[in-house]
């Protein structure tokens, strides 16, 4: 309302116009409230926020799950003012907010609170202490905490980690114990434990580490110990390492040794050190030593071996007599004789007899000088003892006779192609007789090698052969004597080659490949598989694929999608590898179904507030059949599409839709030649609903000639706002004329006639505040009234003024009205004042 004032005059309040702001979301709410807590649950309530003009729909409960990473999820979504939280650990604080919803909007969130569940967990354990280790097994102890009364029951849970499984923790105890012997460990090794403390249900968090380490264990002794190069004064000992080191790699090696076999023999030690060998130099010659051998590491020391015996030799022999022939001489055999041989025996380095010796064996060497043989006779020993070579006598040169042809030398082998090879040989001299033919065989290996030439020729070609495979062959020469020993074996590879033809060349249903991506549709894609032919000794790198004029190249595979085929195709397939490409397979004539049906035009027949009523009909690249079927998809709200209609129909209505919202949708049909694509997404928008009717407003009689009309209020529609439109019927109009518009919910009357019937009707009217548009309702019954006379009015009304009704004054024309009126009588005054001075 508004006073108009001049020189200190003030002049009546006009009437009082009511408005309403537009609704808003609701205000932040204040953060939730503890009402009950336990162990596993905390109960919140909180106090609604003023809603703005918008009725509060729904309030949300976000929380961090007790992860304290300021990451909120929803919890409750609803219209109630409180919650129950379950399933929580005890001891734990756990951070909540909340907001409210209204159809205007969101809310901001509360301020973060922090609410705990009731229990308490045992503080974190001290890592457990090491008492003594072993070398399988460690003792470990520990303190129960500080934290923890003397009547609670508190468990232990010790865990170990072994780095060199790369496990993880695993429990090795649980009990009320305050130590523990962990066994059945390895030894010198490295293991981490830790402690976790349990109090009831609830487990504290796990100590620090506790890393300590096995004890090595005492080595086995020492294995497979021997005496080799002994002589009359000396000889070496070696060993091998024991079975088991006892988990020590650094290992001490004693070696002991006595003279004699006597049990009461005294044990001195020769060697102490890393190395498994020693020479022990400056023994006594023809003499028994007794040796046994032991190790130590840092576990201790091993048991002695076995005693070893070993005797020195005696002196070398003398030299021997030259060796002399005992009947004929034949082409591959002699017999030789010799005299007797002298030793000179030492001690302490000095000679002190010589004697015939019981020799334990002779060498022969001989030099082969064809077709002589030289001789020479070497005294090994005496005393059925080994003892060093003695001189060589002098040599003696004899003569066989003819024989046999010898050893040939391995023939040259020349792979010209991987089906093809040329052998050849050097012509073999005869042991006296000339060569009659010479005897090749061949084959894969050994067990395989057959005769395959036999001549007096040194070359043979051998053909047929595999590609990348190996044979081998072996020469024999032969003579009137016999034949001579086979050469030593030759063996060549084939070279590689192309592979072979592809066998197996067909149509399958389904793709193969699981890791196939594309779709697969029978009407343009063929699905083909076949057998791996031989590769012929070269790695499979490709298959190429002939369909008509163009080449298709797969993989190294077995299986291949074709797509985007032409009806009746004629295919061929070739492998390739290193060497080149094969030859092609036979024809395979291929045939693809028909094309499914592309998918109908989408369009919206009828739309509603809550509803849209859609509508399609024939493609435009495919005429469809009956028997078709379509499938309407909609996007839901998390954008993805779900099925709504399957079926033949070409239309459908749906229901239950959000007024003024957009909807999208797409549709795909289905025949027996399988599903079509789907087609673009098409879009429909609802309308805007319009405002109810109103119920007959109320008419009460005021003094005098007027009356107040009152009706029922309508809430913001989606944020629109909603004025209403009052008409009146009757005195001397036949038709209802609009006496107000506004946001107002009632209005008075004036200048009504008496005793005249009127009716009065009221409609409401939405103001769309995106479009600019505004959306009449309804008109609601109509109320009917007559303003009657009372006996308390006074006759004389004649000098009334009557307004009649549709013409009353508007707010504008009233305050221009007042204007005149006071600015006239400031005229007055003024022209008064002037007249009385």
């Amino acid at each position: 309302m508004y006073v108009t004032v001049c020189n200190s005059v003030k002049g009546p309040s006009s009437d009082a116009r009511a408005f309403t702001t537009h609704s808003a979301p609701p205000d932040t709410p204040l953060p939730p409230r503890l009402s009950h807590r336990t162990k596993s649950s905390l109960t919140l309530q909180w106090k609604p926020p003023a809603d703005n003009g918008s009725k509060i729909t729904n309030y949300v409960l976000e929380w961090d799950e007790g992860k304290k990473n300021s990451i909120f999820h929803e919890y409750y979504v609803g219209h109630q003012r409180h919650c129950k939280v379950m399933r929580l650990c005890p001891a734990v604080g756990y951070t909540f907010r909340v907001a409210a919803l209204n159809d205007i909007g969101t809310s901001g969130f509360s301020t973060e609170v922090v609410f705990y569940t009731t229990g308490s967990l045992p503080q974190t354990s001290l890592p457990p202490r090491l008492v003594q280790a072993g070398p399988s097994w460690v003792t470990l102890e520990w303190t129960r905490p500080n934290s923890c009364s003397t009547e609670e029951v508190v468990t232990y849970i010790l865990e170990m980690q072994d780095e060199t499984k790369g496990l993880d923790f695993q429990a090795v105890y649980s009990g009320l114990e305050l130590n523990r012997k962990v066994e059945s460990l390895r030894r010198n090794t490295q293991y981490k434990f830790r402690l976790i403390t349990c109090s009831g249900e609830w487990h504290s968090a796990p100590s620090s580490l506790l890393v300590c380490k096995t004890t090595p264990d005492r080595p086995g002794p020492p294995v497979n110990p021997a005496v080799n190069t002994v002589t009359y004064h000396s000889f070496c000992v070696t060993w091998e390492p024991p079975q088991d080191d006892g988990g020590s790699g650094d290992l001490t090696y004693v070696l002991e040794i006595s003279e004699g076999n006597s049990e009461g023999r005294q044990w001195a030690t020769l060697y102490r050190g890393p190395e498994r060998k020693h020479l022990c130099e400056d023994r006594k010659p023809a003499t028994s030593y007794s040796l046994r051998l032991s190790c130590v590491n840092v576990g201790g020391q091993s048991q002695c071996s076995d005693d070893l015996t070993v005797s020195t030799h005696f002196p070398p022999p003398g030299r021997c007599q030259p060796p002399s022939i005992v009947g004929n001489v034949k082409h591959k055999e002699m017999t030789l004789q010799w005299g007797e041989t002298l030793c000179t025996y030492f001690v302490l380095g000095r000679p002190c007899i010589t004697s015939p010796c019981l020799v334990c064996g002779f060498v022969v060497c001989m030099c082969l000088r064809e077709p002589e043989i030289k001789c020479t006779c070497l005294l090994v020993g005496s005393f059925k003892r080994l003892n060093p070579y003695g001189p060589y006598s002098e040599s003696v040169e004899i003569s066989t006779a003819a024989g046999p042809p010898g050893q040939c030398r391995p023939p040259a082998i020349n792979v010209t192609s991987h089906t093809c090879a040329d052998v050849t040989w050097e012509n073999k001299e005869s042991s006296g007789i000339d060569i009659s033919e010479y005897r090749l065989d061949w084959g894969r290996d050994l067990d395989s090698l057959e005769l395959v030439y036999s001549g007096t020729e040194t070359y043979f070609q051998i053909s047929n052969l595999e590609a990348s495979t190996d044979y081998c062959c072996r020469l024999q020469a032969v003579n009137q004597a016999g034949a001579g020993p086979y050469s030593d074996l030759v063996t060549c590879r084939t070279p590689a080659a192309a592979p072979d033809v592809v066998s197996g060349f067909r149509l399958v249903d389904h793709p193969l490949n699981p890791t196939e991506s594309e779709p697969f549709s029978h009407s343009t894609c063929l699905a083909l598989t076949w057998d791996e032919p031989r590769c012929n000794g070269a790695e499979m790198t490709s298959y190429s694929i002939s369909m008509g004029d163009s080449i298709i190249t797969a993989g190294n595979v077995t299986c291949h999608v074709i797509r985007d085929l032409l009806p009746d195709s004629d295919l061929q397939i070739r492998a390739e590898n290193e060497m080149g490409p094969g030859p092609f397979s036979q024809t395979l004539t291929v045939r693809t179904r028909p094309l499914p049906p592309s998918p109908p035009r989408l369009e919206c027949a009828a739309v509603g507030p809550q509803s849209l009523k859609l509508r399609w009909g024939f493609s435009s690249r495919s005429q469809l059949t009956d028997d078709t079927t379509y499938v309407l998809q909609m996007e839901d709200r998390n954008q993805r599409f779900v099925v709504v209609y399957r079926g033949p129909s070409h239309t459908f209505k749906l229901q239950r839709l959000s007024e003024s919202s957009r909807y999208r949708f797409r549709i795909q049909a289905v025949s027996e030649a399988g599903e079509g694509p789907f087609s673009d997404t098409y879009t429909f928008c609802t309308t805007k609903s319009l405002p109810q009717t109103l119920k007959a407003p109320r008419v009460v009689q005021l003094e005098g000639n007027a009356c107040e009309v009152t009706w029922e209020s309508i809430p913001p529609m989606r944020g629109d706002r909603i004025s209403y439109v009052l008409q009146v019927l009757g005195g001397r109009g036949s038709d209802y004329k609009q006496v107000h518009k506004g946001d107002e919910t009632s209005f008075q009357l004036s200048g009504l006639q008496w005793n005249t019937d009127y009716r009065v009707r009221v409609f409401a009217c939405r103001r769309c505040a995106d479009t600019l548009q505004e959306l009449c309702g309804s008109f609601g019954p109509s109320a009917h009234f007559n303003l009657r006379r009372s006996d308390a009015t006074l006759a004389v009304e004649a000098d009334v003024t009557r307004v009649p009704m549709g013409n009353t004054l508007t707010d504008e024309q009233f305050a221009g009205l007042m204007v005149f009126g006071v600015a006239s009588l400031s005229v007055l005054m003024a022209f008064l004042l002037q007249l009385l001075i």
